[in-house]
């Protein structure tokens, strides 16, 4: 069960509707090529990972489709506008969540949505209900008075998720949401920003920390030096990559029979040993049951099945080091 639970208002944007079309992007700063040549869409009710290293390319993307830089070549559309032609029409869809979250320390909670809030236009009567909603589904309405100075940064990111639910956003851009966070407020921070789904939000979501917001993303773009050389769901790209799209760890009491029964299995493309009696299989599909029943019927004994989701950190790092390898 969600940690939190969606608006029961209506739904900001049809699922499965474009609300970010970029195509053939590249931003230059003179001779260095920060952007080169990208492709995206992005659906309503859809989260995407902007995901790979400081300096491939992510915040560039960002700056752009914000109206905040101008692209060199190439076109924008987020919700049907022109950023650089239109900026206020953008702005009115978009909400953005930056690195450092921009509230007023000597302001409350309350005082810096309800600030955020008159700046969007929404009526006095209309914020007010916005704000007691999104406080709730943030879970900060027992400190709402007190002032955001004295917050942690993990509740001030949960501020600023309260942000993109009153201003109703179509899209919301988070630029590395889970810096700075334990892992307990990173992964209250991810269930948060899953809920936004449900309320037809496209949400872009960078981050340099690859397998952090991987559970979260419908779909992954890996940056690597301005372009995106990988996009697709994290199953899609292990299949790719890998040539595998789903890991199990298996533990027997027996070594060498098992290790040589896991490769005889149908579907099975590797095994590789972690340890006495421990494996990693990686397979086409889904074969535990497969497993399970091949090693009882050779009395083989099973202490442990579990299935390994794919790592876009290994993803990633396989990637390169065959791009790599056919360079040399």
């Amino acid at each position: 069960m969600s940690m939190i639970e969606p608006s029961s208002s209506e739904s900001t944007g049809a699922a499965g509707e474009p609300v970010i079309r970029v195509r053939g992007l590249r931003k230059h700063y003179g001779a260095k090529v920060a952007v080169d040549g990208i492709h995206l869409s992005v659906d309503a009710g859809e989260i995407v990972g902007l995901l790979g290293p400081n300096g491939a390319g992510k915040t560039t993307t960002i700056l752009m489709l914000l109206g905040l830089t101008e692209a060199t070549s190439g076109s924008i559309e987020v919700c049907g506008f022109d950023p650089m032609h239109n900026p206020l029409e953008v702005k009115r869809t978009v909400a953005y969540l930056p690195d450092s979250v921009g509230f007023y320390d000597q302001l409350s909670a309350r005082e810096n949505l309800r600030y955020i809030g008159r700046l969007a236009g929404i009526a006095s009567n209309e914020l007010e209900a916005r704000m007691d909603e999104a406080l709730e589904r943030v879970r900060l309405s027992a400190v709402a008075r007190n002032r955001v100075g004295t917050f942690s940064r993990g509740m001030q990111q949960r501020l600023g998720i309260a942000e993109v639910l009153i201003k109703r956003a179509r899209v919301a851009i988070l630029d590395e949401p889970t810096n700075g966070l334990d892992p307990q407020s990173t992964y209250e921070l991810l269930e948060m920003i899953r809920t936004l789904k449900s309320d037809g939000i496209a949400v872009l979501l960078s981050s340099h920390i690859l397998d952090r917001v991987q559970a979260v993303c419908d779909r992954v773009a890996l940056f690597h030096q301005g372009r995106i050389e990988l996009e697709g769901s994290v199953e899609s790209l292990a299949a790719q990559v890998l040539g595998a799209s789903h890991g199990v760890h298996v533990q027997s009491s027996a070594d060498a029979p098992v290790a040589q029964c896991l490769t005889e299995i149908a579907g099975v493309k590797s095994v590789v040993t972690d340890g006495p009696g421990l494996f990693r299989v990686l397979a086409e599909s889904d074969v535990r049951d497969l497993i399970a029943r091949t090693l009882v019927a050779r009395d083989l004994p099973v202490l442990r099945l579990d299935r390994i989701e794919p790592s876009l950190d290994e993803i990633y790092r396989r990637h390169f080091a065959g791009a790599q390898h056919e360079q040399a």
